[in-house]
């Protein structure tokens, strides 16, 4: 990034990392946990349901910059209300559905609906992700359903498989870049002395993820 790449032009050493609040919303079971997992610790097991919260932290390296991810796995639909009090706060979201399951796809609907309530438009990073592609041939939705939808409301949106390892590190890397490429333009409209704009008045970027 060009702060950093000035940074050590002149010398100086680079500034701590931004610290990012990254939230998983999403239905119960539809593999949350099993993706943060996967991403922090590159492992995958068979895991009961996450009761309230779990907390995870990352470093996440792009290009010349770095960030530190704090991960909140939120629970499900049980704890729908409580949940919306751990995302206030956040700068990233996550939210998840199971490509077998219909109904959690309509379910990640209402999360974004909350989370509309909750956060100005362009003010948190949204990637829809559709989880377990290994299990493709019970699909209950296509893979043009959830980028239709995605596109529609301006969302990165991915498929993955936490249990193959597949597109999760390229998910969260995708969002990573984005809330880089956007505090880097904050900042520089600061120093400029300019209001700052909503990205997401203009067409979505695509996250680089979001092939099968």
């Amino acid at each position: 990034m060009a702060q950093v790449d000035r940074a050590l032009r002149h010398g100086a050493a680079p500034d701590p990392p931004c610290v990012f609040k990254l939230v998983l919303l999403g239905s119960d079971s539809v593999g949350k946990s099993s993706l943060a997992l996967r991403y922090v610790k590159d492992d995958f097991r068979s895991m009961l349901p996450t009761v309230g919260c779990a907390f995870f932290t990352k470093m996440v390296h792009v290009g010349g910059a770095s960030l530190k991810f704090e991960i909140w796995d939120m629970a499900g639909q049980k704890y729908h209300s409580v949940c919306r009090l751990y995302f206030r706060g956040a700068s990233s979201v996550l939210l998840v559905y199971d490509i077998t399951s219909k109904g959690s796809f309509l379910r990640a609907q209402q999360w974004l609906r909350d989370l509309e309530a909750e956060f100005l438009p362009g003010e948190v990073v949204v990637m829809l992700i559709g989880n377990k592609t290994d299990l493709d041939k019970e699909r209950q939705v296509t893979f043009e359903e959830g980028k239709e939808f995605a596109e529609s409301r301006r969302l990165l949106f991915a498929e993955a498989s936490a249990k193959l390892n597949h597109q999760v590190t390229e998910a969260f890397t995708a969002e990573a870049r984005e809330l880089l490429q956007r505090e880097e333009e904050r900042v520089d409209q600061t120093q400029r002395g300019t209001p700052r704009v909503t990205l997401n008045e203009g067409p979505p970027r695509q996250a680089k993820c979001c092939a099968r």
